[in-house]
């Protein structure tokens, strides 16, 4: 097996420190280091100075979110990615949707992956040490662990076998009411992930091999070729996080062996779906909770949100489970 198809196991080790790369893990200096969020990014939206709340209570700037990167993996790897996704983000939702989902993958993937280095770090020294650790916990870390072998397809030439490892929903923003051009969502135990780009909100499962696109299926081509009010953007992704909440299933993935003339891994997986259910039950008032905390900036409430409690309130679909069209908020009272 050559050094290029060659997979890096940080966890292995929990090689996670200041000098190690993220990505190949070579050893770096500790001036050696990559934006989380694109340079692009950061520029285009104003966040530099914007700040993130960490699980350690500290706070950082978009801008100070770095992490350890060595300069080959930087140049060749995600300084191409960065360019890829600027350029296909600069032509709108024609762009992103032309966009590799593979490429999309990945570069959403480098954000979520670059905040839990960030924290695994930090809880090597932290300002308050969280609940719940993310080093303790081996379960996530297994769940991580597998995450990372995908999210090498940045560096590594790399083949999903029939598969790509996330669900992925692209929504466009109707500009009538629209008042944010940037807007990020980040959950990390249940690895659910939401940016906004000026007019298009981009939502993601990173490591559901696609169960949560096919589950929410239905309800995603309603919303295609549609714009949407920013409150049914905020449905659509209550529904989408509170489906990351309820999915049950770690995903493996496994290396097909190496043939002498093979110039790429090709990857194999599976999910135990017989032992376990893929979904924990679907439990209204833990969606209504979801929901509630999306809707928050219409300051709708969980009792607005049961009024029926056979039906929980939906803006994104009308009685005749069809789409609702939407160009104005009008509260309910």
């Amino acid at each position: 097996m050559t050094d290029e198809l060659k997979l890096y196991d940080p966890f292995q080790k929990m090689q996670f420190s200041d000098e190690n790369c993220f990505l190949c893990g070579t050893d770096i200096t500790i001036e050696q280091r990559t934006p989380v969020f694109g340079t692009w990014l950061q520029e285009k939206y104003g966040l530099q100075h914007k700040e993130l709340l960490l699980l350690d209570k500290s706070v950082a700037t978009f801008g100070e979110l770095t992490i350890p990167c060595c300069d080959s993996c930087h140049t060749q790897y995600v300084i191409p990615l960065e360019k890829e996704v600027e350029q296909a983000a600069a032509l709108g939702m024609v762009g992103l949707q032309q966009l590799d989902q593979k490429r999309l993958f990945q570069w959403i993937g480098k954000m979520y992956y670059g905040t839990l280095v960030t924290e695994l770090i930090k809880e090597t020294d932290p300002l308050i040490m969280p609940q719940n650790p993310i080093s303790e916990n081996n379960k996530m870390l297994g769940k991580f662990r597998e995450f990372f072998k995908v999210l090498q397809s940045l560096r590594v030439p790399m083949v999903f076998s029939d598969f790509l490892p996330c669900s992925l929903f692209l929504l466009e923003v109707s500009p009538t009411e629209d008042e944010l051009p940037f807007e990020y969502q980040d959950e990390l135990t249940t690895m659910a992930f939401s940016i906004k780009l000026g007019s298009v909100s981009v939502v993601c499962t990173l490591l559901d091999n696609g169960i949560i696109g096919k589950a929410l299926g239905r309800l995603y081509r309603l919303t295609q070729g549609q714009q949407l009010h920013p409150i049914q953007v905020a449905e659509f992704k209550a529904r989408v996080f509170y489906a990351a909440y309820i999915f049950n299933a770690v995903p493996e993935y496994f290396e097909r062996p190496l043939k002498p003339e093979d110039r790429y891994i090709t990857m194999d997986t599976i999910i135990d779906d017989v032992t376990n259910e893929v979904f924990n039950p679907w439990v209204l008032t833990a969606y209504a909770h979801m929901l509630e905390e999306m809707l928050k900036p219409w300051g709708i409430r969980e009792k607005e949100i049961l009024a029926n409690p056979q039906q929980p309130i939906s803006f994104l679909v009308n009685e005749q489970a069809g789409f609702n069209p939407m160009e104005r908020f009008k509260r309910l009272n």
